[in-house]
């Protein structure tokens, strides 16, 4: 058996094709090497412009690399995601909404720009503009104030804002941004270091990052001091990765919040889907639109050469190539993302082929004294609403053509892997109508997807079937009836939906 994060055995005679393929498109991404380098600190304009690599992660941990995927680079604004994931996990959306909002900016990065929010009222103090007011003596009536916040926390007003969410008010600087760095290690599953040179080069240069913490302090959306938290911000942004720790980070995101590797919980599926619908419209600068469009999977870019992209439930996906386009996004990254999307139909908007082939078989059943007939749902893979709408109009549809020849109902489930939500919810309540409609219903379901537990007679309550079986042999002996024309169109006729006139029995009703 394979361990977790293994992709294959020591010795496996047929190896895997995935590695040779990334290292096919990483191959011909790489056919030349425009843009350049970031030249603001040295550390970012020397690097190496001709190491370039990719990595895919899947959400039980295995990861196909290729290339230079093992180079250490700054983080840099990928941070920006990751804190404010752990921002969120600590505070709740509503009171990190108040400090930063979601909408795209259409700005440079770093500019300094706030969007107004709303006014309130102040005594004496500063206007919206900095100016400091005092009321004249016997002046009344209320002196209002703008109230400001970043537009989002992918740029640097609303990173550094989301920076001073973390940990619990009064904290140093040095202590908050530890915290930041052993969150950031928990996503990756490994104790992430800091690149100190970087660091200290960027702090040389950091005067326009210092003038945004200023403005940000002015409308008290900081309560520290804006060089503390500049420092403890750039520092954030020189934590080392590699191109497989940034699959890996991308992977506990797609993975609803637990890293695959640790198997530990980081963060709750509710902050990923806050952070992920983000990332899709503001994480990629202002090329936002054109990567939405062309790639369509979340992602965060740097000015590193890193882009760390998150498709749910699936696989997280990095790349590293230092050379940059005008918006500051590597240029041989965009271009792997763009083709993985492509050849692996990736892209979010795409429409997976319609989910008819969760009933596996749909049959009857009667018993050798012909006193009894049940209808039987035989179903397979995996169960979110759309197939489960489709079984609930197929048990309607049977309730309707068996309603003077089958008094029971079998749910088969054996073959299912997974039952999400919303789909065990409408599922349990069309068995608690059938049960109300006078039919018998058996549940065959040993891994408990359905969470529903036998009672032979009693109130027709959610959760109730009136037999949990582990397998059909308790119909060992009953006698497979011809399906009717009809019953063989029902998982795959496209006129279905007409049949709902008729039912007998329908979950709206």
């Amino acid at each position: 058996m394979l361990a977790r994060g293994c992709a294959e055995l020591d010795g496996a005679k047929v190896k895997s094709p995935i590695p040779d393929y990334l290292q096919v498109v990483v191959d011909h991404s790489s056919y030349d090497n425009p843009g350049h380098n970031a030249s603001y600190i040295s550390e970012l304009r020397d690097a190496d412009p001709n190491r370039v690599g990719a990595c895919l992660s899947t959400v039980d941990g295995v990861v196909y690399a290729a290339g230079d995927t093992d180079v250490e680079f700054t983080i840099q604004s990928i941070s920006k995601a990751f804190v404010y994931a752990l921002a969120l996990e600590q505070n709740g959306l509503e009171a990190v909404l108040e400090r930063v909002g979601v909408e795209p900016s259409g700005e440079a990065f770093n500019e300094l720009s706030l969007e107004q929010v709303g006014t309130k009222e102040i005594a004496d103090g500063y206007t919206s503009t900095g100016l400091w007011i005092r009321r004249r003596s016997g002046n009344s009536g209320p002196l209002e104030t703008d109230t400001r916040r970043p537009l989002n926390p992918m740029i640097n007003a609303g990173a550094i804002t989301a920076h001073t969410l973390i940990g619990p008010a009064g904290i140093s600087a040095d202590e908050r941004f530890e915290l930041i760095r052993k969150g950031l290690s928990a996503f990756a599953g490994r104790d992430l270091g800091v690149d100190e040179a970087a660091f200290e080069s960027e702090m040389n240069t950091a005067y326009r990052n210092t003038a945004i913490a200023c403005m940000l302090r002015n409308y008290d959306l900081i309560d520290v001091e804006p060089e503390d938290v500049v420092k403890a911000y750039t520092r954030q942004c020189a934590i080392s990765v590699t191109a497989r720790d940034l699959a890996l980070m991308a992977t506990t995101l797609a993975n609803g919040g637990v890293q695959p590797l640790t198997e530990e919980r980081v963060v709750r599926p509710e902050v990923v889907r806050q952070v992920l619908s983000v990332m899709m419209t503001c994480g990629m600068y202002n090329g936002a639109g054109d990567w939405v469009s062309s790639v369509g999977i979340p992602a965060k870019s740097a000015v590193s050469g890193g882009i760390m992209a998150a498709l749910p439930g699936q696989l997280g996906i990095a790349t590293f190539s230092t050379r940059l386009d005008k918006h500051g996004t590597s240029v041989r990254g965009v271009r792997i993302c763009k083709r993985l999307s492509d050849d692996m139909g990736l892209h979010i908007m795409h429409a997976p082929e319609p989910a008819r082939s969760v009933v596996r078989r749909h049959y009857r059943l009667q018993a050798p004294d012909g006193s009894r007939t049940v209808s039987v749902l035989s179903l397979q893979g995996t169960i979110t609403f759309t197939s489960a709408e489709r079984v609930i109009r197929a048990l309607s549809a049977g309730s309707a053509l068996n309603a003077t020849s089958a008094d029971g109902v079998v749910l088969d489930l054996r073959q299912v892997y997974s039952v999400d939500n919303v789909a065990r919810r409408i599922t349990r309540e069309s068995v608690k109508r059938l049960r109300a409609a006078g039919y018998v219903v058996y549940v065959i379901d040993p891994e408990g997807l359905l969470r529903m537990v036998a009672q032979e007679k009693g109130p027709d309550t959610d959760g109730i079937c009136d037999a949990s079986v582990n397998d059909l042999s308790t119909f060992d002996s009953w006698k497979r009836l011809t399906t009717p024309p009809m019953m063989r169109r029902l998982t795959s006729d496209r006129a279905l939906p007409r049949l709902a006139d008729n039912f007998k029995m329908s979950l709206f009703s």
